[in-house]
């Protein structure tokens, strides 16, 4: 199926194009002309569709090249979605009607629908509808406002009652039309539309999304560490604690099923972080690391979704966002990451296609570190200087870059257009950002914590069975020559497995040249994520897919971490 976007030139026709297709489109030549029209492709009922936007055109009686062509593409099309600019109808309805004397399905998409309003310009959209004969959507292509919707009406197209009028019946038919349903009144902008114009203003947009963004990451840091430190960690130090040594007591304070059950002792105490047992890392991990995080985020997240902030965003970043695969959807899940990974890699469930999830869930897993690693990292590479703290994001930055752009170029599938709808600001509701957090967190936990349990029973088998001292030993020979780390750090490497802020803690001891904690660290943030993500991707991704983003992390952690120490 063909369908044509047709209108006249300078009504916004490319930026629906744009909009529905996404930005991997083709320009060509018409045969035989110099003249050059863009086609994509976009989803509709399950089917893929050519789209192309047809060079703009005031009228079907050419009077250049540009306009005999348009003329001609109508004989290839099977559906007309006429773009027409709702500021200058008088104008646009000319080929409008001529358009509906064609034998083919039409629908109109009325454009530039907030510039109307803003002009003070009302136009009766169900009156207009019925004096055409077609559905009539009005669209705000710079915003996104109503693509969705008319992407949706596209197979409701209608085929209209061929009429025959000249060139004077036309235009005495548009000026007819135009007085029944248009009126034009004088009025001013109230601020939230002056608001909401400046958000996705590609300057002020971008200045107001770095403010937003930089509050957002500041208020679910603050509000997760004030879980953990004056909630979380109180319970669990002072009420689970004291259960747990005195189970410890019972079950003889070691042995197999004490170390799985209440796991081991460090220091002859229990560490929440590093036992790993079911009962102290089993729980403690999810509820008391992860799940401050999972609610100050979502309860940030919910507020700036339900003010109508976070389709802007969407739409500010898409361009963006399409050159590592993804649309402009995917900054939600990254900006979770650097709060947590694991309801980062739960978040890519918003995207649409397969291949966009797997590539957000890779990128996050490599590339962008958690709140707790980040701590890690300021704390022992900034004792360095800050110069190596700048070096270690700096490379995840420019990972997160060129992997992006090399998993778009190689993983198959089909990265979706960017359909969504654009509400007016308003102030959120309490009562529905609460059952929202309530959904989310409740989601988490029935998901993700048996899963982590079940991981974590599952390691300390291979554990005692032997298996990573026999990884340990088989890694040796790379920890020292690739990054050029002392063999002792094979244990750190280990551990990042489990949590890979405990293990860059544990390069600490290790007395490493600056040069090499920033390749330790690096290597560590990029390699396999903590269990926790891990079990995640993998009841994200499947098995297949999860095996090759690992793959993926350990060949980008090998590559990258030898060409770091071969510069430093």
């Amino acid at each position: 199926m063909k369908i044509l976007l047709m209108g006249n030139p300078n009504v916004g026709k490319s930026v629906i194009f744009s909009r529905l297709t996404g930005v991997r489109v083709v320009s060509s030549n018409y045969p035989g002309t110099t003249v050059s029209y863009t086609h994509g492709y976009m989803k509709l009922g399950g089917e893929q569709v050519e789209v192309i936007d047809v060079p703009g055109t005031y009228t079907l009686e050419p009077t250049c090249e540009a306009e005999e062509v348009a003329r001609k593409m109508l004989d290839t099309g099977d559906i007309i979605i006429n773009v027409v600019n709702a500021t200058n109808l008088e104008r646009n309805l000319y080929l409008t009607l001529q358009l509906l004397e064609r034998k083919l399905p039409v629908i109109i998409a009325l454009n530039m629908w907030d510039d109307a309003r803003h002009h003070g310009i009302k136009i009766d959209i169900d009156r207009l509808s019925n004096i055409l004969g077609v559905p009539i959507i009005p669209t705000v292509a710079t915003t996104g406002e109503g693509i969705k919707d008319l992407a949706e009406h596209i197979p409701n197209a209608v085929l209209p009652s061929p009429t025959v009028h000249n060139r004077d019946e036309l235009w005495a038919a548009v000026g007819n039309i135009v007085g029944q349903v248009q009126q034009v009144t004088h009025r001013h902008h109230t601020w939230r539309e002056r608001l909401a114009d400046a958000s996705v203003n590609p300057f002020s947009g971008t200045i107001m999304a770095i403010i937003i963004l930089g509050l957002t990451f500041l208020v679910v840091r603050f509000i997760g560490e004030s879980l953990i430190n004056y909630v979380l960690d109180p319970l669990f130090n002072h009420l689970w604690a004291p259960v747990l040594t005195r189970l410890s007591d019972i079950m003889g304070g070691t042995g197999f099923f004490h170390n799985i059950i209440v796991g081991k002792l460090i220091g002859g105490e229990i560490d929440f972080v590093q036992s790993f047992g079911l009962l102290s890392s089993g729980l403690y991990v999810p509820l008391g690391m992860v799940l401050p995080y999972i609610i100050s985020f979502y309860l940030v997240l919910g507020l700036l979704e339900d003010t109508g902030y976070l389709p802007r965003l969407a739409i500010l970043m898409d361009t963006i966002m399409h050159r590592v695969g993804l649309h402009g959807y995917a900054i939600i899940p990254t900006l979770l990451g650097f709060g947590c990974n694991v309801p980062a890699v739960m978040a890519t469930r918003i995207l649409e296609s397969k291949r966009e999830r797997f590539i957000a869930a890779t990128l996050i897993s490599i590339a962008v570190p958690c709140a707790a690693l980040q701590a890690m990292i300021f704390g022992l590479v900034g004792a360095q200087g800050w110069q190596y703290v700048a070096i270690v994001f700096g490379t995840l930055f420019v990972v997160w870059i060129i992997l992006g752009l090399i998993l778009r170029l190689v993983v198959k599938g089909f990265t979706p257009e960017l359909l969504i709808e654009i509400p007016p600001y308003r102030l959120p509701p309490l009562r529905a950002s609460l059952q929202k957090l309530w959904m989310r967190t409740y989601g988490f936990l029935a998901e993700a914590v048996p899963i982590i349990l079940g991981a974590i029973l599952v390691i300390n088998i291979l554990y005692f069975l032997g298996v990573f001292q026999v990884i340990a030993n088989f890694t040796a020979p790379v920890v020292t020559g690739v990054f050029g780390l002392p063999k002792e750090a094979v244990t750190a490497i280990i551990i990042g497995f489990l949590r890979k802020d405990v293990a860059v803690g544990m390069l600490a001891p290790l007395s490493l040249a600056p040069g090499q904690l920033v390749v330790g660290t690096v290597v560590l943030a990029m390699f396999f994520p903590c269990i926790a993500t891990f079990v995640v991707l993998l009841k994200e991704l499947g098995v297949v897919n999860m095996l090759k983003s690992a793959g993926i992390m350990i060949a980008t952690a090998l590559l990258v971490g030898g060409l770091l120490n071969l510069i430093l």
